[in-house]
């Protein structure tokens, strides 16, 4: 921390190019560690960076010093990026979501800075505050972050249960523990979807999941992999996104069962005529699929689309092409861009 105990978390949102770059993400990494050595990739365009030891270093203030990051990953990597300065990791990732490529929010530490940005935010932003949450909140007319900070503690968790709502209230003020974890993270594939225009379809944006999970299990059975987390980012008109992960049921590469995972995430967040600007999905915590303790037990209904996805991937080694791809993708195949790594690095 610096000399008045306070510890500055930087996250960064890079646009990536729509091509592949296989040198890119170690590129990134090389750049932001250049800075300080406290950096943790969260996923291919997304890092948290602990600047406070840094700042000394520099002899900047945190918004000089993020001006400088982001003026380099311009100049060098051609990388334009959003960038949030808190006081912790929440308050940083919730900023950067706000915030449009080009710019950057600074939230000092500051008691007064730290309300006035968080109170007025809906109460869904908070982390941990998905569909149901959120509708149990609004409920009892808690709407905004404001809402729940003002509740007595022991009322929330009457209403949320004991953990639940110790938890929400400590985020509704602005604490958070988490740190910065510059460890390599788990091993993940992803893939993304861009709409040509702001898409308010939810049929739309389900194909696209369907065709995002379709790519992960392709890249899943390819590689010899199972995946037993999955993540689903969406980017909507505004530049705001939101993050969900769900744990898979039982590790595994098949499309099918990712698909269901990805609807599910989906569902969880009760869009409703958003404009989506894209979707992407990732593989978490990947391992060899030998490696399994046993193979998931399907019903009935999934073998026949088991067997397909078996042959589409026979006849995608043999023509190296996808000739066979689900029936609901069969009007339009979708462009997607994907991007495969660990921790950044290329599979």
């Amino acid at each position: 921390m610096n000399g008045h105990g306070h510890r500055t978390v930087l996250q960064l949102r890079f646009v990536l190019p729509t091509y592949g770059d296989a040198e890119l993400p170690e590129g990134v990494r090389s750049l932001l560690e250049n800075i300080t050595p406290r950096v943790q990739i969260i996923e291919p365009d997304t890092a948290v960076l602990d600047l406070t030891g840094a700042l000394p270093y520099w002899k900047r203030d945190a918004r000089a010093l993020t001006e400088l990051i982001q003026l380099r990953a311009l100049a060098l990597l051609g990388l334009r990026s959003a960038a949030a300065v808190g006081p912790n990791r929440m308050l940083a990732a919730m900023a950067c979501n706000l915030t449009p490529p080009g710019r950057r929010t600074i939230i000092d530490h500051s008691p007064d800075a730290v309300a006035a940005f968080l109170r007025p935010r809906p109460a869904r932003e908070l982390p941990g505050v998905g569909s149901k949450m959120a509708a149990t909140l609004a409920s009892y007319g808690l709407h905004r972050v404001a809402d729940v900070a003002d509740l007595p503690p022991a009322t929330l968790q009457r209403l949320l249960g004991a953990r639940a709502g110790r938890t929400l209230h400590q985020r509704a003020l602005g604490h958070d523990t988490p740190t910065v974890d510059p460890s390599p993270a788990p091993a993940t594939i992803s893939t993304e979807h861009r709409f040509t225009r702001d898409e308010l379809d939810p049929a739309a944006h389900r194909r696209a999941l369907l065709a995002l999970a379709d790519d992960l299990g392709t890249q899943l059975r390819t590689t010899g992999q199972i995946a037993a987390c999955l993540t689903c980012t969406i980017r909507y008109a505004d530049h705001t996104s939101t993050r969900r992960s769900r744990s898979l049921p039982e590790a595994t590469q098949h499309t099918v069962l990712l698909a269901r995972t990805a609807y599910t995430v989906y569902e969880s967040l009760g869009l409703q005529r958003a404009r989506v600007r894209s979707i992407a999905l990732r593989a978490d915590a990947l391992r060899p699929a030998e490696g399994a303790t046993r193979q998931l037990t399907l019903d009935s209904g999934d073998e026949k689309p088991l067997a397909i996805e078996a042959v589409a991937d026979r006849a995608r080694t043999r023509y190296g092409s996808p000739v066979i791809y689900p029936a609901a993708l069969a009007t339009e195949r979708l462009g997607r861009r994907q991007t495969s790594g660990v921790a950044g690095r290329e599979q």
